[in-house]
Parts: structure tokens; C-alpha cells; sequence
């Protein structure tokens, strides 16, 4: 793994320091080598992990063309042995170099043919083109920005933040929408005129003008032709070599453990020596003890540790930081202290991801399974009564009577739904209306119309909520502590079968990841398998209700920034009654303050 960065020369003499000043900001995604390129058209930085390849930058044959990597390419020995026989000359080992000369042999089409997780970026002095991508999930992160005639790009925002041509400022649109997802979820990033490479997208950049190119679209074509029992056997192969192929001459390799079957399967079937697991001091979000009692049975070391409500908050602050942009899912915090703890043990560990989004793995998933007869009622009188349940309070069986009423386009927007555009708009001091948030979810569910429920929660997932929060997250808090993380789930043959399993062989109305779980079962423990989804518990909602937390968030709700930006009195009385028990406001009073803390990291 590595960070890359990268800019069109338009600032001559000082054009070396400005480019060691942005490699320098992101130096531990690389700690262990640094390389750079620089003509009188472009400089180009790479730092690198010492469980990359040995080179920085890559070279073509006669150096017309210049590589710079970050993430890895899981089929390079055959596309090695493929550009090969074309009459391609490799000059090192890397497995990153297939991209290069990939690049040189399909043009743009080399993205096509990659898989794994990647990031990239080439530079041709032949035309003065630069073409860059992303890989399908958005593992590997590329941000980019064009002012004052110059093009920069880099693997994270602070990067970017070190050149001169770069203008801090806040995006107050992506403000109001990160206040609904809980990230911000579109191109344009919370720094205005600063953007993301989309997931699954290619760019050209050549005399002055980007042109962006989505390269990959999810196809769910369920293959009816073959039992369940069937499909069992084929996942179950397929995640066995996937395992294998990530994991093949690894050395110093772990695994994060929590108590759920993702991260047992992948841990088991690697047969690592060592799994790493942290959980919290209630009872009700511990998951160090079922790691262990797994552990146990598998026959490795599991090491754990507890983190402590002040931990958490106080390195808060600095994770905001290495985040680049504000992500108000707790998780990741946790995730900084999991990879913390794992990177003194290991410089690679596997991870569970993908398995929710591919096999259905979330709880609302089973939602169109649940009381099937109320769906019977007409849809015009299930509206009519949504209707007159919106006027009541946010409770569960008000909610059923919402979600039944309103069709799933205009209510759903991935696993996370923090304030309505009613609300942030009222919560805002100026705001600046940006459009409903479901408009940013539309384009993705017209691509799978006339699908079922769960297949377009999952599409809408797989775009909108695993690039923007799952994978960010993963990336950073990874990177944090130099940690390279692989998720073997995610592998492409793993994949093309979930896209193609029925939907009764994912969810049911009792059980979600059906087919995984059967996988699972004939070699887990019935409790590992059968358990039902946590996520990473986090205690928010218990710590926001203890004087101490409560009073540090307040302070943030009154301070001069609060002030600026939201109705105060409206923040106060949401935390006063979320304090007194009365609502659980605890993901809202989270998204805000997690907002604040980022803000005062990059603008004050």
C-alpha cells in the first residue's frame, strides 16, 4: 500500500518543495521509502509500505511513461504471463507494473482487466496525457482539484491542502448532506472545488480539461438454475480461494476478529497465528469475549484490548484529522484503536468487509419480508396513512407505518438516515438548501428498476454507502498506523456469484447472509454462524447520558463555531433531552459534534 501525489508544474523553482511538503503530509501511508519524478510538465511523488512492491515510481521500457500505485493487483501473475507473450519487458518484480504496461498495450481499457483494490495514476510525456482510476468499490482512495491552470491530485485532501493553488474552503452543500448520510457522498468533497475520483471511474486529464469515465456498474443477475445447496458449494469454494489468494507469501499476516462471521470465516480459513479485537467497557457492546471463546476454537492467538470512553474522545480530535473529511460513523474510531493495536504485530491483516453489501448481510434487508399481509393493503391508502404517521414522534411503530407507505426510492438512502432535509434545514443557521437526499440515490435505483427490495438496497449500498463510509474508513484508520488491510470477500470471483444468488438464498424474514452462513456452519461453531449482525456496537448513546461527555458536548454546541453554523437551542435541547433519557438523539448529536471537531482540525 502507498499514497501518491502528484501535480501539472505551473509553480517552477519551488515546485520540489511544494511536492516533498505534500509526500511529507501523508508519510505514514508509506513510511518505509519515498519516490518521486519531476520534468518541467509534471512532479510526482509516491511513499510506500514495506509490504508493497520494491519499487516507487515505475517506469515503461523507454521511459515515456511514468506509474505511481497504491493498493494491490490480486491477478498480476496472469496478466504478467498475458502482456508477456505480448512482447512486454519487465524490469522488476512488481506486481503494479502490469498496470503500466497494461496501459500501454488496451489504453484505457487496462481497467477493465485489474482486480483487486487500487488507486493510480499515469503519466504519458509522449502526449502529455494523464489517466488515472479507481478500483469498483473505492477501496483506495483519489482526490483532485484544477485551479489557476494547474491539475493536483492525491491519495488523501491534506495532500492537496500543501499546494499553493489549493483554496480551503467549506462546502456548505456538502454540509447539509453529510448532516442526512452521516459522510459526505458526493464527488465534490466538504472542501469546495475539491473532489473524489468516484468509485469505479477513470479519468483523463490532457490541456487543461478532465474528462471522467464510469468504467463498472454492479449487474444482480439471479441464476435460478442452480439449488441452494449448489450455490453453497460455489461460494464456499470460491471465499476458500480467495482466502488463499490474499494471503499466499504474506509474512507478518493477522486478521481483525469481531464476534460476528465475516471476520471469522476469512480469519479461520487463513489459518492466521494471530486476530486482534477491542471492545468497550458495557456489557452490551463487548464483543472481546466472544472473540476469545472463538479464538479458542480455532487455535490462535487472539489480542485484545477495552477502550475507554475517554480514550475514545480524546484522540477524537486527531481522527477527524486523518479523515480528511468528518464521518460521524463511531466505528471508525474504534477501527483507529483495532488497527493501532494490530499494526505492533503484524504489517498486513485481513478483514471481513464486502460480506454484507454481496451476500445481504444487513438487518434492514429482511424489512420486505416482515408482516407480508399489511403490504396487501392498496398502496394509495398505506400512503395516506404514511402521511398522517410522519406527524408523530420517531418511534418504531410509527416508522413501520412511514416505510410501508412510501416507496423504498423516497425513503432509502443506505444504512444510515441522520436528520431530513426538513430537519438540517431547520438545524442550520443559513442553509443553503441543497436537494432532497434522495435525488443522489436516484440515478442508482434507475439502474435497477423493476428488481426487488433487497436487491436495490444493496445497489444503493454498494454505491452510496461502502464507497463513502465502510471502505473510507478502512482505508484511513488502516493507513493511520502504516497497517495494509486486505479484504478477501471483495475478491471478483466471489462477487460475480453473490451478483448472481437468488434473493431467497440471501434473506429471509428470520435471517440475513443465508447462503454465507450455510458456508460457515459446516465449519464454525453454531453460535459463530448463526449470529446475527452487530456491526461494531459502540456506546455513544450510554456515554451521552454520563455528565462528563455530556458537558464536553455541550461546550462544542455552544461554542462560537456551533454558533455560526447551527440554531444553538436546538442543539442544546436535543442533547438536554437525549441526557434526560426522554429520546435517544444520540446519532444526531454525534453527527454534529463529530462535524465541529472536524472543523475546528482544518479551519481553525
Amino acid at each position: 500500500m502507498c499514497g501518491i501525489v502528484g501535480f501539472t508544474n505551473t509553480i517552477g523553482e519551488t515546485a520540489d518543495g511544494i511536492l516533498q511538503k505534500m509526500m511529507d503530509s501523508i508519510y505514514h501511508r508509506g513510511p518505509d521509502a519515498g519516490g518521486t519524478f519531476a520534468d518541467d510538465r509534471v512532479c510526482l511523488g509516491v511513499r510506500r509500505l514495506g509490504t508493497a512492491d520494491s519499487k516507487t515510481v515505475i517506469f515503461n521500457e523507454d521511459n515515456t511513461k511514468v506509474l505511481l500505485f497504491d493498493g494491490n493487483i490480486s491477478n498480476h501473475v496472469a496478466l504478467r504471463d498475458e502482456l508477456g507473450q505480448k512482447g512486454h519487458v519487465f524490469a522488476t518484480d512488481s506486481a503494479c507494473e502490469v498496470v503500466l504496461h497494461g496501459y500501454e498495450e488496451y489504453g484505457q481499457d487496462i481497467v477493465n482487466k485489474l482486480e483487486g483494490l487500487f488507486a493510480f495514476v499515469v503519466w504519458d510525456s509522449t502526449d502529455g496525457n494523464i489517466f488515472g482510476a479507481r478500483d469498483i468499490y473505492g477501496g483506495k482512495p483519489l482526490y483532485y482539484f484544477i485551479n489557476n491552470g494547474a491539475f493536483v491530485f492525491a491519495s488523501e485532501i491534506k495532500a492537496l491542502l500543501a499546494h499553493p493553488s489549493a483554496e480551503k474552503r467549506l462546502n456548505l452543500r456538502a454540509l447539509e448532506q453529510y448532516l442526512t448520510f452521516q459522510y459526505s457522498p458526493e464527488n465534490e468533497t466538504m472542501f469546495e472545488g475539491i473532489f473524489r475520483l468516484p468509485a469505479a471511474h477513470c479519468f483523463e486529464y490532457k490541456d487543461g480539461k478532465i474528462n471522467l469515465v464510469r468504467y463498472y456498474k454492479f449487474e444482480f443477475r439471479p441464476d435460478y438454475s442452480r439449488t441452494f445447496d449448489e450455490c453453497v458449494e460455489l461460494v464456499d469454494s470460491a471465499v476458500r480461494n480467495a482466502v488463499r489468494a490474499h494471503t499466499e507469501n504474506t509474512p507478518s499476516l493477522g486478521a481483525f476478529l469481531s464476534s460476528g462471521i465475516d471476520s471469522s470465516l476469512v480469519s479461520y480459513l487463513a489459518g492466521v497465528k494471530k486476530t486482534f479485537t477491542v471492545g468497550f467497557e458495557s456489557a452490551l457492546y463487548e464483543e472481546v469475549g466472544f472473540a476469545k471463546e472463538f479464538s479458542e476454537f480455532a487455535g490462535f492467538e487472539n489480542i485484545s484490548r477495552i477502550i475507554s470512553a475517554e480514550e475514545f474522545f480524546n484522540e477524537f480530535g486527531k481522527i477527524q484529522y486523518i479523515m480528511d473529511e468528518p464521518l460521524a460513523d463511531p466505528s471508525a474510531v474504534a477501527l483507529y484503536f483495532l488497527s493501532e493495536l494490530a499494526s505492533s504485530h503484524a504489517r498486513v491483516t485481513l478483514s471481513g468487509e464486502g460480506a454484507d453489501e454481496l451476500f445481504g448481510g444487513y438487518n434492514i434487508y429482511s424489512e420486505p419480508f416482515s408482516v407480508p399481509l399489511y403490504n396487501k393493503i392498496p398502496f394509495v391508502l398505506r400512503h395516506a396513512i404514511a402521511k398522517v404517521a410522519m406527524l408523530f414522534p420517531n418511534v418504531r411503530g410509527f416508522n413501520f407505518l412511514v416505510r410501508r407507505g412510501v416507496k423504498l426510492e423516497d425513503r432509502y438512502i443506505g444504512n444510515a438516515f441522520i436528520f431530513t432535509k426538513r430537519e438540517r434545514e431547520r438545524l442550520l443557521k443559513s442553509p443553503v438548501f441543497a436537494p432532497e437526499p434522495f435525488e443522489l440515490c436516484r440515478p442508482y435505483f434507475n439502474e435497477v428498476k423493476g428488481a426487488d427490495d433487497v436487491t436495490k438496497m444493496q445497489y444503493i449500498d454498494l454505491y452510496m454507502w461502502m464507497a463513502g463510509d465502510i471502505m473510507l474508513k478502512a482505508d484511513r484508520m488502516t493507513m493511520a498506523h502504516s497497517l495494509e488491510v486486505r479484504s478477501p470477500l471483495l475478491d471478483r470471483r466471489v462477487l460475480d456469484l453473490a451478483l448472481s444468488l437468488p434473493v431467497e438464498y440471501k434473506v429471509n424474514k428470520k435471517e440475513t447472509k443465508i447462503c454465507l452462513r450455510a458456508v460457515a456452519s459446516k465449519i464454525l461453531p453454531k453460535k459463530t454462524a448463526e449470529k446475527r449482525k452487530l456491526g461494531f456496537p459502540v456506546p455513544i448513546r450510554v456515554w451521552l447520558r454520563q455528565q462528563k461527555f455530556y458537558e464536553l458536548v455541550k461546550q462544542e454546541f455552544t461554542s462560537s463555531t456551533a454558533k455560526r453554523f447551527f440554531n444553538t437551542e436546538l442543539l442544546v435541547k436535543m442533547l438536554d433531552r437525549h441526557f434526560k433519557g426522554e429520546r435517544d438523539f444520540s446519532r444526531k448529536i454525534w453527527t454534529v459534534y463529530t462535524f465541529l471537531v472536524w472543523y475546528r482540525q482544518y479551519f481553525e
